[in-house]
């Protein structure tokens, strides 16, 4: 049970609580004003527990005793963090900072993180776990690209500094030891390979810890990192669920518990589950860009854009305060798909004339900067429709494969519907060449992503070309290829879904029935996509069949337009 004690209570009630780290904190008024909050917050009793604000920082002993009042350092990272619970054989105020790095490291605020953990190391040099701590920062699990030579040799030596300091219990050794396992040989030994062998250290450290929660946490963490995205059961993320949704009903203010859970429902089977997680993990760390926007990735799932919107506009403006632009790119992506998804164009042309220029980026958040610069240019002329615009974009100089891939593919379907055979040939081959190239650097994944991009790009040329039997069997190939795996974190969604696409070239074809199947296969897996409510309207008429309207969500059954209300009437929970 959570205790909150008022400021006015005496000591002697106070000590009645357990130990732990308790935090006086300030608070700001409406107007960005500051002022002080008279009350201290306790967070889950014993050792390590804390209920992470910022400002005044008052550590109690086992004893429960007052016995040191201090300013602590903000760290960057200002705000209610989530409740964390790890105690570790470190000083008092190692232990402070300690938990402080791991509430963040739970919502990915890495170089925050960073600082917490060297802070640690620093006010307690024999702290292992504190290494341990600097170790994880280089891991961004979920993230691409994936830790590269130079991550690679500053996590392992901390691993090093960790396990030479011979100090600490032996569940601080397990967890030592586990992510050890990711970084040892990591030359001779694949990304994937690493990340398995951490996971399966992980569970071990679960099972020989049961009581340990952020054993379950961490090791839920990795579930989900080393899902196979052609896994359709989603075999992973359930396993994964099912060891966080406990611990969510044990820990609901915990940062990492509802974080995990929104990743491993971010799928079209698992999404109505993860409505409950998404509403809470917002409140929870309401001052960090990436807990602000995850609850968007359900959304998106469930055609809520209005609660994607609102999601992603703080998320935005977050990032910004955190000088975060990995992150801040990462939710204008988001931010546009749905803007576009609800006809709000105009805000969504806003967004991709004015992206802000990158500056100091880190390689880390390179892709995540690239993609959604690339995307969004893609978006706006693809789901409008604007084909000569398509047809212009070109890929930034020095981006990855999977990223200038969209451009070429966006300008291959451009230049199809303009009549530019020539351009068109020439991207269509570009985003083949590029799926090759990723394939000889060993990415498996995105070398199929961008091979489905060159099907469609082959199949709008062949129907340009008037080869309507291999225009048909590329956009259908396109589309089994596309539904037989899982979407990267990174985008919201495909630009237009190979789906889609093949239900515009049935239209094309005059082959309405068809079509309609296509498109409801689509708002299947992705509910209220506008193009495709679009398309399905305009099959139904066309085929006589405007009965099918009504089974069509986001289409007033009055009169088969698209309607302008929010998609956001789904009857799902509030959450918690």
């Amino acid at each position: 049970m959570r205790h909150f004690v008022d400021a006015a209570e005496p000591i002697e009630s106070m000590q009645r609580t357990a130990a732990g780290l308790t935090l006086w904190t300030e608070g700001t008024t409406i107007d960005g004003k500051r002022k002080s909050v008279r009350s201290l917050h306790v967070g889950k009793t014993g050792k390590g527990a804390i209920t992470l604000q910022w400002a005044f920082v008052l550590l109690l002993p086992f004893h429960g005793k007052v016995f040191s009042e201090q300013e602590h350092g903000s760290h960057g990272a200002k705000g209610p963090l989530g409740t964390v619970e790890f105690p570790v054989s470190c000083t008092a105020g190692a232990q402070e900072s300690f938990t402080r790095g791991v509430a963040l490291l739970h919502s990915f605020t890495y170089e925050e993180s960073e600082e917490a953990f060297r802070d640690a190391a620093a006010r307690d040099p024999r702290c292992a776990m504190a290494h341990w701590g600097l170790a994880m920062t280089e891991y961004h699990q979920l993230w691409e690209p994936y830790p590269g030579p130079e991550e690679l040799q500053r996590g392992s030596a901390e691993i090093q500094k960790a396990r030479e300091l011979k100090r600490g219990t032996p569940r601080e050794k397990d967890y030592v030891e586990a992510l050890g396992v990711f970084y040892d040989g990591w030359k001779q030994r694949s990304h994937a390979a690493r990340a398995m062998a951490y996971r399966d250290a992980m569970h071990g450290v679960q099972e020989r810890n049961p009581k340990d929660q952020e054993a379950a946490i961490f090791y839920a963490l990795a579930l989900v990192a080393t899902a196979a995205p052609e896994d359709k059961t989603y075999g992973n993320q359930r396993k994964a669920a099912a060891i966080l949704e406990p611990v969510f009903a044990a820990y609901p203010g915990h940062p990492g518990v509802a974080h995990y859970l929104i990743h491993a429902y971010d799928n079209p089977v698992l999404a109505p589950q993860g409505v409950g997680a998404a509403r809470a993990y917002s409140k929870i760390a309401p001052g960090l860009p990436h807990a602000l926007h995850m609850p968007s990735h359900i959304f998106i799932r469930l055609g809520l854009w209005e609660d994607s919107i609102s999601s992603n506009i703080a998320a935005v403006a977050a990032a910004q305060k955190h000088g975060d632009q990995g992150e801040e790119f990462h939710a204008l992506d988001y931010l546009t798909y749905a803007y576009l998804q609800l006809g709000r164009n105009a805000e969504a042309e806003k967004i991709k004339e004015h992206l802000p220029a990158p500056s100091n980026v880190k390689p880390s958040f390179a892709f995540k900067i690239n993609y959604a610069t690339a995307a969004i240019r893609a978006r706006c002329a693809l789901e409008q429709q604007h084909w000569a615009e398509a047809e212009s974009l070109a890929a930034d100089p020095g981006v990855e494969p999977q990223v200038a891939a969209i451009s070429h593919w966006a300008a291959a379907l451009g230049a199809a519907h303009t009549g530019n055979l020539q351009a068109a040939r020439r991207e269509r081959e570009a985003v083949r060449r590029l799926s090759g190239e990723l394939k000889d650097k060993g990415d498996a994944y995105w070398a199929e992503q961008v091979a489905i991009q060159g099907e469609e790009a082959g199949g709008w040329v062949a129907f340009a070309e008037h080869r309507t039997y291999d225009a048909l069997r590329l956009l259908r190939m396109a589309a089994d290829h596309e539904d037989a795996a899982e979407k990267h974190p990174v985008t919201p969604g495909t630009v237009r879904p190979a789906r889609e696409l093949l239900g515009d070239l049935l239209m094309e074809m005059h082959q309405p029935k068809e079509a309609l199947v296509a498109y409801q296969k689509v708002l299947a897996v992705a509910p209220g996509r506008r193009n495709a409510v679009g398309g399905a309207a305009e099959a139904a008429r066309m085929a006589g069949m405007s009965s099918k309207l009504r089974e069509i969500r986001g289409i007033s059954p009055a009169n088969g337009s698209i309607e302008s209300v929010p998609l956001a009437s789904t009857g799902l929970p509030e959450g918690r």
